[in-house]
């Protein structure tokens, strides 16, 4: 979950209480991050679709993140256009719609529904020439342009003290919840020059592992 605490699910990320422990990493506000990293790396950017699953987290969750990314959509003077897919048989309908409003780019919303289509959607990104924003490096080393998040893997490797602790006697509302200390940028340079997009030097400088 993005907010285990605001969800409800947990009384503290210190001291969780009842039977539940573990990581968070989604964050709402990553999702504007995101989208101010794609505007630096796509000159003139202007109209981005958001390809997104509406009920990928709890209603509270999914509302902010809306917030987030609407609201830097407004700073960075980006027109945002939320596309909807609630299903895998909805992608193929949200890629039409996504080709029919003609965005400079699309940004790809957290959804582990979404996550397991991205297949589909690297080819449709390819296909159509769009840059888009990932947020896993997983989809830019299949040949993505872009992500910014948490490691996925070393935050799977991090589970393993949990079960540990839990195994060995501990009580789960008493192992804080741990949030990711860091986040890394990876660029695909091999898509971006086949976007015929140039990463400045500034923006190199910010990245964390580039795939050539």
């Amino acid at each position: 979950m993005a907010d285990p605490v605001g969800d409800g699910l947990v009384t503290s990320l210190a001291r969780p209480a009842g039977n539940i422990t573990g990581t968070t990493f989604v964050g709402p506000e990553l999702v504007s991050k995101r989208l101010q990293l794609l505007k630096e790396i796509i000159p003139g950017l202007s109209r981005v679709a958001a390809l997104w699953h509406p009920h990928a987290y709890s209603e509270r969750t999914m509302a902010n993140m809306s917030k987030e990314i609407e609201s830097a959509a407004r700073t960075l003077g980006i027109q945002l256009q939320f596309v909807p897919a609630d299903s895998p048989g909805e992608v193929a309908n949200a890629f039409s719609t996504i080709i029919k409003e003609r965005p400079d780019a699309f940004i790809l919303m957290p959804s582990p529904m979404l996550f397991g289509e991205f297949r589909r959607i690297l080819a449709f990104a390819a296909n159509n020439r769009l840059p888009a924003m990932y947020q896993a490096r997983e989809l830019v080393e299949a040949g993505g342009l872009m992500s910014y998040g948490a490691n996925l893997n070393e935050l799977f490797r991090s589970a393993a003290p949990f079960v540990r602790k839990i195994l060995d006697g501990a009580n789960p509302s008493d192992i804080p919840i741990e949030q990711p200390t860091k986040f890394e940028l990876v660029i695909n340079l091999k898509t971006a020059k086949e976007l015929g997009l140039t990463i400045t030097r500034e923006v190199l400088l910010i990245t964390d592992e580039v795939i050539e």
